[in-house]
């Protein structure tokens, strides 16, 4: 079940007590007049200062496993605060939000776009789920589906997140490769054992 923002402060003001061993930490820090009576389910966030595009490439495709994707085929553009970043229909280009978040071992979140930009064409596909235990900004996936460019800017808010509480069991919190990030990152992606073995042929072996 989502935790209203009532609750959320709740647990933002128990991390802000000295001696709290694992606390929710959301900055730079939300307003809190705004939570106290809003009743919402979920706070926004903003949309921080770095982007990432693709360049073009004479490549066919990115494979998997491309190491170089962050290094050689991506560039990174720094929009300052009163500046404005223009996303031109059918392109993509990374965020990332102002706020850097902590999570403890027993919260969840998961993170959507807002309507009133989806309406527009803005797209924030986002890989929603937040693990216990994640600490950094995140990154943003977004797209124009629409058929004019939209301008975007630093500080706005871009989208919102939804914290639930899940059962603690003692086990270590996730490690994401995302972790303490403060740009945007396209990660990894490589072939696990399985698809290894799929695409070998060998289906006895799994």
């Amino acid at each position: 079940m989502n935790l209203k923002a009532d609750e959320i402060l709740l647990y933002l003001e128990e991390g802000h007590k000295s001696g709290t061993k694992d606390p929710l930490v959301i900055t730079p820090y939300p307003d809190l007049n705004k939570l106290k009576d809003s009743g919402l389910a979920a706070i926004d966030l903003r949309l921080g200062t770095w982007f990432v595009t693709l360049r073009p490439a004479r490549m066919p495709y990115i494979g998997i496993g491309d190491s170089g994707i962050q290094s050689q085929l991506s560039k990174t553009h720094y929009v300052p605060f009163g500046g404005a970043y223009y996303l031109h229909p059918r392109t993509f280009v990374l965020g990332i939000t102002l706020q850097w978040l902590r999570l403890p071992k027993n919260l969840t979140a998961f993170v959507i776009g807002k309507s009133s930009w989806g309406r527009r064409g803005l797209i924030i596909a986002t890989a929603t789920g937040v693990h216990p235990g994640f600490m950094g900004c995140l990154t943003l996936e977004l797209t124009n589906v629409g058929e004019i460019p939209i301008e975007i800017k630093p500080g706005m808010e871009i989208c919102q997140i939804f914290i639930q509480e899940v059962h603690e069991t003692g086990a270590a919190c996730v490690e994401s490769q995302f972790g303490g990030a403060r740009k945007p990152m396209f990660g990894e992606v490589r072939l696990d054992d399985i698809a290894k073995k799929l695409g070998g042929g060998k289906l006895g072996q799994i």
